[in-house]
């Protein structure tokens, strides 16, 4: 997030004039729809905004948004995003991944963005398949999914992208889904935490993974298999019927029953989004015995990684004359006459 002047924009005014390109039904659609509603509620301007993508289904995002973008080679959007924010710090960068770009290729990439703490909103849509090459396994499919290159099931053990944000040093840490009323909020948040801003966003592959979340995101069953995570609030789920307490003896998370809405009588815990250790078993809690914690789960910012180049090269300057002549001259040099 960067310190901008708010201009006055639409949805429309984020439109791009170019076919959007998805399978029907695909939940990049909504999560589409879902950013180009929230630029305009931060007052964000298309000519100061970049998105930058890697390859994947997501990655054809930046065609599709009215604004600068980049769409680059696989796994590697965190590098090209590292060296435009700080060739223009004033720009305000959105990086735009997939769990194959971002998790498998892009690993080591994504690791560092975090962990330098470059000021830019990172959103990783987690379909738990490769959907561009044709339905190939990713890092985040669960154990037995059965897929072109694991045809019998995999055996792999997929990757948490959450606990694999807080791992790798993120400040910030937030979940949602595609078609969740509540991103838009997901996503300001992000946008105005200052640094690297970690969004996994659930999302629905129509084709080669179809309604793998349905059973925490479908409305029949959300109440139940839900907790939103918000700051200086009880972490209650079920209409408030039940909520999240500490166990003190295994120093992990358990789900207590709430009676007559007395959630303190309970032992519920209250949400804090600096408390890094409560994100870690948000993050971390096995999907059944428990909700799926969403919402911000973790915001704790520190100085930026360009903010800090900035002020080293301000230094580095300080008093100096910009001489190019004088420095290829410097050192073992000599002339060459006639």
């Amino acid at each position: 997030m960067n310190d901008m002047t708010p201009i006055q924009t639409t949805l429309k005014d984020w439109e791009s004039d170019q076919e959007v390109r998805w399978c029907p039904g695909c939940g990049d659609y909504a999560i589409l729809k879902a950013v180009q509603r929230t630029l305009p509620m931060i007052g964000a301007d298309p000519k100061n905004t970049v998105f930058v993508s890697g390859i994947g289904c997501s990655s054809r995002f930046p065609y599709y948004v009215e604004s600068y973008g980049f769409h680059t080679i696989h796994g590697r959007a965190p590098a090209f995003a590292t060296g435009i924010k700080l060739a223009n710090p004033d720009l305000d960068i959105w990086l735009v991944t997939g769990d194959g770009d971002g998790l498998s290729i892009g690993g080591n990439h994504t690791m560092h963005v975090l962990r330098r703490n470059l000021d830019c909103q990172i959103m990783l849509f987690n379909n738990e398949i490769y959907g561009l090459t044709k339905g190939q396994y990713s890092p985040t499919s669960r154990v037995g999914t059965s897929s072109p290159s694991s045809p019998v099931g995999s055996v792999d053990r997929p990757a948490l992208p959450c606990a694999f944000a807080l791992g790798s040093g993120a400040r910030f840490v937030a979940r949602g889904y595609d078609v969740s009323k509540d991103l838009p909020e997901v996503l300001k948040a992000a946008y105005y935490h200052k640094g690297a801003a970690f969004i996994e966003i659930f999302q629905n592959c129509i084709v080669y993974n179809k309604d793998r979340f349905d059973d925490f995101t479908q409305k029949k069953v959300a109440d139940d298999t839900q907790v939103w995570c918000r700051d200086g609030e009880p972490l209650l789920f079920a209409k408030g019927t039940k909520g999240l307490a500490l166990d003190h003896d295994t120093l992990t998370l358990k789900v207590v029953d709430v009676e007559d809405g007395d959630w303190q009588a309970a032992g519920v815990a209250v949400h804090n989004v600096k408390n890094r250790g409560l994100a870690h078993m948000l993050v971390e809690m096995p999907f059944g015995p428990f909700p799926m914690a969403l919402g911000v789960l973790y915001d704790d910012p520190r100085p930026t990684f360009e903010s800090e180049v900035v002020a080293e090269r301000a230094k580095l300057i300080e008093g100096k004359t910009a001489d190019l002549g004088k420095l290829l001259a410097k050192g073992q040099t000599w002339t060459v006459e006639g």
